[in-house]
């Protein structure tokens, strides 16, 4: 028994020295934790920090880039502009108010870029060792921006299909497109316009047709139109509207101005359009390029349903939008600036919710206009159109919206300008909130491939 004691005893002892050598060794373990503890803490701090940084710069930068773009800024005025911005955003993150310092903005006008250099410095949570409790965090980023002018017309489709809902929808994502092409831009020196271009069975023309549009009266005169200056023009007075439906002849797929070539208005329009208890023309009449937001308002309010999808006439008038060889019969500040991709971009917004099924050059009598099932001719002449503005050098883009016809569908995408990098061409759109969305990618990829191309 007495041994048994003797052993307890030696290893009790043992136990106590060895609690002793563990509090040595778990304090000096603890302090090399807490300062790798410490460390982490900056490191994720300092990481923080310079992603909330290099957000804060480039957002600055791009927001300057696209400034000078639209012309709302002058080149001497990015550098206070970029300021401003990181004035107005230095909390971003885990940024401090009034840290962020632009050091260097330099805006090269040979390769069109703006950059800048920021720098912030950071109160470090564990001041360790020589580090200090202070550390810097620089950033840098590079942005392009253009001094393009930008030119974009806007088919709008207002068939009788339209009507209900669909055409309330249009209304507002159209409103909205225009709206974010224009607002902000300096009206001194506007860079963006926009014109639109409404279609059913036929394009109203409005003030131009008095010199664009050739009304047939009989049927000999259902052939390639004369030039405006011809003595058979019908004047205002003897003029039955201001509807235009398509060219005939020679120039029916190019944009030769009215001088070489007017368009038709179809002899067999006014019975097509009786027979079908519908429009001979939409009540909105097409807005040549501007950049005043209320009068494309005020034509986005009076689309109205009805008719039928003579879609390659929309094409054809949109193009003409962009012409140059258009630019006599319009006031100075709605003429087409001259193809020069190094000083003007041009795109073309083509919308439908259908079938192309209306067409007139192709039919003998006021019966053959229409084919509810669809025309071949009238898809043809659309993708004829559209080839012929891409070999130009104008960008299409597409928006088929609740369409349930294959032909329709591949009509756009047939249209549509090949997809490149992030920039999308064809959209397809199922309710309003998805025709708002497309319009807003379009004007978004406008934005973007302006400045890089």
């Amino acid at each position: 028994m007495r041994q048994f004691r003797g052993v307890v005893r030696a290893v009790d002892g043992f136990a106590r020295n060895r609690d002793g050598n563990f509090a040595v060794l778990f304090g000096a373990a603890a302090s090399v934790l807490a300062l790798g503890a410490g460390f982490a803490v900056n490191i994720s701090q300092l990481y923080n920090a310079r992603s909330s940084l290099q957000g804060v710069v480039d957002a600055a930068v791009t927001s300057t880039a696209r400034d000078l773009t639209l012309g709302i800024i002058t080149l001497p005025d990015a550098n206070k502009t970029v300021q401003a911005f990181l004035d107005a955003n230095s909390t971003a993150g885990i940024l401090q108010a009034n840290r962020v310092v632009l050091d260097k903005l330099t805006v090269d006008r040979t390769a069109s870029t703006v950059s800048a250099d920021v720098h912030t410095d950071v109160s470090l949570y564990f001041p360790l060792f020589s580090i200090g409790d202070m550390q810097r965090v620089t950033s840098s980023t590079t942005a392009l921006y253009s001094d393009k002018t930008v030119e974009v017309a806007m088919m709008l489709d207002v068939t009788g299909s339209m009507a209900g809902q669909k055409i309330k929808d249009l209304r507002t994502a159209a409103s909205n497109a225009v709206d974010s092409f224009l607002t902000g831009q300096n009206a001194a020196n506007p860079r963006v316009r926009v014109a639109i271009v409404p279609y059913a069975n036929s394009v109203n023309a409005g003030s131009l047709a008095a010199s664009t549009v050739f009304v047939e009266t009989k049927a000999s005169d259902r052939k390639q139109a004369p030039g405006n200056d011809d003595p058979r023009y019908v004047s205002a007075s003897t003029r039955p509207d201001t509807c235009a439906t398509e060219r005939k002849g020679t120039y029916q797929y190019s944009d030769a101005g009215p001088d070489v070539s007017m368009v038709n208005r179809d002899l067999f329009l006014s019975d097509f359009a009786r027979q079908s208890r519908t429009r001979a023309c939409p009540l909105a009449t097409i807005q040549p390029l501007t950049t005043d937001a209320s009068a494309l308002n005020n034509v986005i309010k009076d689309l109205d349903a009805s008719g039928g999808t003579a879609g390659h006439i929309g094409v054809q008038w949109a193009w003409y939008m962009l012409s140059e060889n258009w630019g006599s019969i319009m006031k100075a500040s709605e003429r087409p600036a001259k193809m020069d991709p190094k000083k003007v971009a041009k795109y073309v917004i083509l919308m439908t919710d259908g079938e192309f099924n209306l067409s007139y050059f192709d039919a003998d009598s006021p019966d053959q206009v229409y084919n509810e099932a669809g025309k071949v001719e009238t898809r043809t002449a659309a993708t004829t159109l559209c080839a012929a503005m891409r070999d130009q050098g104008i960008e299409i883009f597409t928006i088929g919206f609740a369409l349930t016809e294959k032909n329709a569908r591949s009509t756009l995408q047939a249209c549509a300008s090949p997809d490149t990098g992030n920039a999308k061409h064809f959209y397809q759109a199922a309710n309003g909130a998805e025709l708002d969305q497309a319009f807003q990618s379009i004007v978004r990829n406008i934005d973007n491939l302006t400045v890089t191309r």
